[in-house]
């Protein structure tokens, strides 16, 4: 299942504990329309993950916010961490690839690395 976010709906889907996969896309972007059934298909095999999409048209605040810039941009995060951001569109090889090192991540050794990094502004 795939979940459209929005502002409202953001920060409660991506602070949960586990793995968000987030796509960036706008409905007249061609890679975006080829990325669709590839992601959808992810989020049948894997339905542990929540599989959320982002209409940049729709949601520029939360676009802007993340600094998008192209698309389709994938976003991976895990227990509220942004852990991977990949600008275009990821051929289901790729994608299955990035979602196993996800899965594979030390999350305390990165919540180590983030906490000592200083603050971005």
């Amino acid at each position: 299942m795939v979940t459209e976010l929005t502002r409202d709906n953001w920060s409660a889907t991506v602070a949960a504990e586990g793995i968000v996969l987030v796509d960036f896309w706008a409905a007249w972007c061609g890679p975006c329309r080829r990325f669709a059934p590839i992601f959808e298909a992810a989020a049948a095999r894997h339905p542990d993950i929540v599989f959320g999409k982002v209409d940049t048209e729709a949601e520029q605040e939360l676009a802007n916010a993340f600094r998008i810039t192209s698309i389709p941009t994938l976003m991976a995060i895990r227990d509220g961490v942004i852990v991977a951001v990949q600008p275009g569109a990821l051929p289901e090889p790729v994608l299955d690839d990035l979602i196993a090192q996800v899965r594979a991540l030390d999350m305390a050794e990165i919540r180590r690395h983030v906490a000592g990094q200083p603050a971005r502004r």
